[in-house]
């Protein structure tokens, strides 16, 4: 996402990083997440949906485990 603190050229993609968050949460029982370096653009909505969009899917992926 461009719209970060520290971008990083050739970071993680989108379901690389899925996976990833997948894999950490599976077992676990989470009772905290934070999602940090967001630096919102007044012109560029997109990185603000992607961050959204993925604390959906950690929510999501959370309360899989819950059940």
């Amino acid at each position: 996402m461009p719209s970060t603190g520290t971008p990083e050229p050739g970071g993680l993609g989108w379901y690389q990083t899925l996976e990833i968050l997948r894999k950490a949460i599976h077992g676990r029982n989470i009772v905290g997440m934070d999602i940090v370096e967001l630096a919102p653009d007044k012109v560029n909505h997109y990185s603000q949906f992607t961050a959204a969009k993925l604390l959906y899917k950690m929510l999501a992926y959370v309360s899989e485990e819950a059940l």
